[in-house]
């Protein structure tokens, strides 16, 4: 029959997709995330505010943790319950699962390249452009989004009238290119690097030593929601050089868990779990 063959070409096109079990994939990926997210929230929520505050003149970085620190060991509840910790960890579980859903697209779609009659395994994960395009895009949107309001909530001008004043752009600029360069050492770099120093390791280094460049993006971006007007570029980098060094170590003590712990784990239950997928007959799809 004349139809024949174009049936015969969709079922083959049909084939080359990998769609088994799909729905259990997709849940594996967000289950991974949000264990990862709500692993790293707790420290990230008060590393975050403690670096705010402390640029914002508010609070010391210390006195800062610690006051959060008791809250959550007496206080749990409404620690955990905050709009802070909620921006946290929707951040992190919202850019691992845009990481994740990459990787289970990619098994989707793509075979293995020894044989293509077979499937990718489930637990491949990519380095790729698509991969950081995406992440990059999830994270920036979500870091601005918890930074306009974490700087809005414990900044300079959260201790008077000036409470509601608007994020301005500059800083969103700084904040964004601050986050391209911590996504490419969290997502991207760590692969490449395994070959060298493992891929756990890679996971831990890379992120960490992206807070060389990001810190000072960070502040600078603070300082321009804190000190307002035509200020002179030598002013703004004596403050930021001056503040460089304690935050710096402040974001490599939370990127360190935020992308590093949190990466690891990320990685393993979603290894663990995709590999039970892997095996005939373990789960149903």
């Amino acid at each position: 029959m004349p139809s024949e063959p174009g049936r015969s070409a969709q079922r083959q096109t049909e084939r080359s997709w990998n769609m088994d079990k799909l729905g259990w994939r997709m849940g594996v990926d967000a289950m991974a995330a949000a264990s990862a997210g709500a692993l790293v929230a707790p420290v990230i929520t008060m590393i975050d505010r403690g670096i705010v505050e402390n640029s914002s003149g508010r609070n010391t970085l210390g006195n800062s943790i610690r006051g959060s620190l008791n809250t959550l060991l007496f206080r749990p509840h409404r620690y955990i319950f905050s709009k802070p910790f909620g921006l946290i960890f929707a951040l992190y579980t919202g850019t691992y699962l845009t990481a994740n859903t990459i990787d289970t697209f990619h098994t989707t779609v793509s075979r293995s390249p020894t044989d293509p009659a077979q499937p990718l395994p489930l637990t491949t994960t990519t380095a790729g452009p698509s991969k950081f395009l995406a992440t990059s895009a999830a994270n920036l949107a979500l870091c601005l989004y918890k930074d306009s309001h974490f700087t809005k909530l414990f900044g300079a001008g959260a201790r008077g009238a000036a409470a509601a004043a608007a994020v301005p752009r500059t800083t969103y600029a700084l904040f964004a290119l601050r986050d391209c360069l911590t996504i490419f050492a969290s997502f991207n770099a760590p692969p490449l690097l395994a070959p060298y120093l493992g891929l756990s390791a890679a996971q831990f280094a890379a992120p960490a030593a992206a807070q060389l460049f990001s810190t000072p993006l960070h502040l600078l971006g603070l300082d321009a929601y804190n000190v307002r007007g035509a200020v002179p570029a030598g002013q703004r980098w004596r403050r930021v050089r001056r503040l460089w060094l304690k935050s710096c170590v402040a974001r490599v003590g939370r990127i360190v868990p935020a992308f590093g712990l949190g990466g690891v784990v990320n990685l393993w239950v979603r290894r663990e779990f995709m590999s039970g997928l892997d095996e005939e007959g373990r789960w149903e799809g």
